[in-house]
């Protein structure tokens, strides 16, 4: 990027960013989530730290908060309520880190972390001990008079506990905030909690707010009580009566990291919602020695989530073609941090996705992803467009074969129709030697490659023929290396039903619906002769996947690929699925699982749920009994509070299948 490239980049970024801001903070509506806003801000951030000759005083990296709203007595803040720099990652924290060792080479640092609460920023101020004025936060220095209102939170003490000390002055900071139950009948109205919290402290009349079941949690003493620590404030804020978060003091940043960690997984089951923790240098010395940059100290960052949403840029549009030949238009972007991981690409889905997005090569897009969904692109923002942005034509031939491409009525993909297309079969195979599937250690996409490149594979039943003879003249083979491959592969000819069914990889029929048809039908024998009304008495297979499974038995050269991998010694097992399941105590209760579990894979949870007698299904209905939540849960979890589907925790799931 030219400085020229990047001073019209940081324009349009304030322009777009103030734009929401204002909806945001003085019209309490909102267009784009709160992750998406702040990675927009982020940017900005980051290329004014680049090319800071281009940082000016209406940028809103120089701001804390909008314009105080009409109707309430304005009130300057005797020190100005700051905002915080956002930082997302261990490597963010650790540049953070080295900075403020180069201002203060010679102190140790020690930092104080604590919740940081997804509420509205507020300041109490207290004369002789009883509660006088609370304010907004406006833009940082003027805030607005909404101390009726907050008279209505009783977590506010109208007067300080009894035991503390007699103070002409006491200014205390927080967080007001809703508890996610009681947000529960107004989630039709608000995005969210802390849209409904802000929005509850600016109405006129005291009593809506008091309605409202609002809290607050204290976080800063302003006032000089004699605390030398961060820490000593929230200890000093509970004596005085407040309810504050006790934190915990980390040596280094390892514990941070660590303490981080472990809140990113159990944030779900609080009470209320959190976007991060809040790092404190903990000693108020150094802190104060740390100074103020822009409107953020030093001393202190907001070491956020990784946000399930995110802005980048679209780099590339690149086209994949998958076992069923289905063609899907994948977006190449810049990386970015989103849900935990580094994003680099993300679906487009088709054709009509990419004409309803309007998106163009070259976008600023908004990204997301949560638990274990696949990235995809939620919004295009073109208020960022330079104009040398590129259309993207979908081709009507195949990116790999050049056979054409064909529409079928009612679907929405593109498939090559080509059934020797390389890319399918590559990815067929791929599919095939699966951990779900045959299970063939040592064998992975690379070398499915090099096998096809080198013609010693072309279906899945080749495999099974190969000889340590043809493995050795390969590159990276080795007589040790090839004999542990083959060994791998004949150790794998024995499969179960349900494993056989799934690696077959036939349109529609993915783990589950495998399982359902194994133990439904038993054998291979009878799933291939069974007519569409006998695949449709099958749990949770419609017309669809009934259709898929009886056109799949029912062509050619898939009859011909059964024979052979039969003819290769392919052995099924035959289980009684009755008798497999021992203890029949979540008979036919039904799972959903999003997130990521500690105590096991998401594999071990299904197996252990199938033993009990529990169905699994990979969505969310209203015949869904449990939804089992783990760290960062997927959009299941949302669905499951709308659809008031009964939601666990791990401990809770562990319980359950003791």
């Amino acid at each position: 990027m030219t400085k020229q490239e990047a001073k019209q980049r940081i324009e349009k970024l304030k322009k777009l960013i103030n734009h929401h801001r204002y909806f945001y903070h003085v019209l309490n509506r909102q267009e784009i989530s709160d992750a998406a806003l702040d990675s927009l801000k982020h940017e900005l951030y980051q290329l004014e730290q680049q090319y800071p000759e281009f940082i000016t005083p209406d940028s809103p990296t120089q701001r804390v908060s909008g314009k105080p709203c009409q109707g309430f007595e304005k009130i300057k803040h005797k020190i100005p309520m700051l905002s915080l720099e956002d930082i997302f990652s261990e490597d963010e924290f650790r540049s953070w880190e080295d900075y403020l060792k180069r201002l203060v080479p010679n102190e140790t640092l020690e930092y104080f972390c604590e919740l940081k609460v997804d509420g509205f920023a507020i300041s109490l101020i207290y004369e002789d001990g009883i509660f006088i004025v609370g304010s907004t936060r406006g833009d940082g220095k003027i805030g607005e008079d909404v101390t009726q209102n907050l008279k209505t939170i009783e977590s506010i003490p109208l007067r300080l506990a009894p035991e503390a000390p007699a103070l002409s002055e006491v200014e205390v900071r927080g967080e007001v905030y809703m508890e996610k139950k009681d947000f529960e009948k107004f989630k039709k109205t608000y995005a969210n909690p802390r849209n409904l919290a802000a929005g509850s402290i600016r109405q006129l009349d005291p009593k809506l707010a008091g309605s409202r079941s609002l809290k607050f949690l204290a976080y800063d003493l302003v006032s000089e009580l004699g605390q030398k620590k961060h820490s000593d404030k929230h200890r000093i804020l509970k004596e005085l009566g407040f309810k504050t978060d006790e934190g915990i003091i980390c040596k280094n940043r390892a514990e941070v990291v660590d303490y981080w960690q472990k809140i990113t997984k159990k944030r779900e089951t609080l009470p209320f919602q959190i976007d991060g923790i809040v790092v404190n240098i903990n000693d108020n010395n150094i802190f104060q020695k740390l100074g103020i940059v822009g409107k953020s100290p030093r001393g202190a960052r907001a070491f956020k989530f990784s946000p399930e949403q995110a802005t980048t840029q679209i780099l590339d549009i690149k086209l994949q073609v998958g076992r069923t030949g289905a063609v899907t238009p994948v977006a190449v972007l810049k990386p970015v941090e989103a849900g935990g991981v580094t994003i680099s690409r993300a679906t487009l889905h088709n054709e009509d996705e990419i004409k309803k997005l309007d998106v163009k090569i070259g976008d600023t897009v908004i990204i997301e992803r949560a638990g274990d969904v696949i990235p995809a692109i939620s919004r295009v923002l073109p208020e960022l467009r330079t104009g040398k942005e590129k259309e993207f034509h979908f081709p009507r031939s195949c990116p790999v074969c050049g056979g054409k491409l064909i529409r079928p009525e009612g679907e929405a993909l593109w498939r090559c129709s080509n059934s020797n297309c390389g890319a399918r079969r590559r990815e067929f195979l791929c599919h095939f030697i699966s951990k779900k599937a045959f299970n063939i250690e040592g064998l992975g996409p690379k070398i499915i490659d090099h096998l096809i490149t080198e013609g010693l594979v072309s279906t899945s039943a080749d495999l099974f023929e190969l000889r340590e003879s043809d493995l050795l003249p390969l590159e990276r083979f080795a007589e040790k290396s090839a004999r542990n491959l083959i060994e791998a592969i004949q150790a794998q000819k024995e499969i179960s039903l349900a494993r056989f069914i799934y690696a077959l990889g036939i349109r529609n029929v993915g783990e589950e619906t495998a399982l359902d048809l194994a133990e439904y039908f038993l054998t291979l024998e009878k799933i291939q002769k069974s007519s569409i009304e006998d695949l449709e008495k099958v749990m949770d297979i419609g017309p669809v996947v009934a259709e898929s499974i009886y056109k799949w038995f029912r062509q050619k050269r898939n009859l011909e690929l059964l024979k052979k991998l039969e003819k290769t010694g392919i052995r099924i097992r035959i289980m009684n699925y009755e008798l497999r399941i021992k203890n029949k105590k979540l008979r036919n209760k039904k799972f959903v699982l999003t997130g990521s579990l500690e105590s096991m894979t998401r594999d071990e949870a299904k197996k252990k749920i199938r033993e009990l007698g529990g169905e699994i299904s990979e969505s969310v209905s209203k015949n869904t009994d449990y939804v089992v939540i783990g760290s960062t849960p997927g959009s299941k979890y949302e669905k499951a509070r709308k659809l008031r589907v009964k939601i666990i925790n791990e401990k809770e799931f562990l319980k359950l299948i003791r």
